[in-house]
């Protein structure tokens, strides 16, 4: 599963408003998707670094609902926790662990979705892998990261561990957790979580009806795997244009 470069990737030609719009977008399509804790969820998002200064990322503030967020509520966050545009606001202490050790050691991670859905919950409490069932799931085969739950992510150390497991995997299943994914992108984060979840669900789904699923051979696994990678930055465009529509229709205003 190969990373992008799309019109959508932080750099020094795409807006600070550009990227908030698009940070707000995740948060409310993910919660129209259901991909949601409450007001335990994070999404971040990479800020190209002023002249002589480092990167910052946005993030969402403490206490707020996915379908609240709005491009000028996320916080920009430094690297050691620092609120730097709105210092009356707090974010989730767990969201800057997990957000950002991987920011700060992936270059290519523009943005780092992380969830509590249903089915990425149950599947991360099984002892197998997530299984590749059918042609969407193909697409994760051997290309998802796994990593052992250890307490809430509080403590900095739990970060070197997260990097470690991630390598540089844009998937990865957080045991007795969620869900975890990383693109250049906020539309490739978000096309990443959207079908591993859908996999998730498939997973679940098949084995209330059977313990013994047919499994095409690895080597067809793995070319279905390799098929989709011509296709992926189109595909993560046309997917984000049309959730972008969704949301216009579904949420009028929601970039407000």
């Amino acid at each position: 599963m190969t990373s992008i470069q799309t019109s959508n990737t932080p750099d020094t030609a795409t807006t600070n408003q550009e990227l908030r719009r698009q940070l707000a977008a995740a948060y409310r399509l993910s919660g129209l998707f259901g991909w949601t804790d409450m007001v335990f969820n994070h999404i971040s998002v990479r800020l190209p670094g002023r002249q002589g200064q480092p990167d910052t990322y946005l993030i969402n503030p403490e206490g707020y609902l996915s379908e609240e967020i709005t491009p000028a509520c996320l916080l920009e966050v430094d690297v050691q926790g620092n609120v730097i545009d709105q210092p009356d606001q707090s974010f989730i202490p767990a969201g800057f662990v997990i957000h950002s050790a991987i920011h700060t050691r992936r270059p290519n991670a523009g943005c780092i979705m992380h969830n509590h859905s249903m089915a990425g919950m149950v599947v991360s409490a099984l002892k197998e892998k997530l299984l590749p069932l059918t042609q969407i799931s193909m697409e994760f085969h051997n290309r998802v990261a796994y990593h052992d739950f250890g307490g809430i992510e509080l403590d900095m150390d739990v970060s070197d561990k997260i990097v470690q497991d991630l390598g540089e995997l844009n998937c990865m299943i957080m045991r007795n957790h969620g869900l975890l994914t990383v693109g250049q992108s906020v539309p490739e984060a978000f096309y990443y979580m959207h079908y591993l979840h859908q996999s998730c669900e498939i997973h679940i789904n098949t084995m209330k009806i059977t313990d013994d699923p047919l499994m095409p051979s690895e080597k067809v696994l793995e070319h279905t795997a390799r098929q989709y990678e011509p296709f992926h930055e189109k595909d993560v465009r046309m997917v984000w244009n049309a959730m972008l529509r969704k949301l216009n229709r579904e949420m009028p205003g929601w970039d407000s």
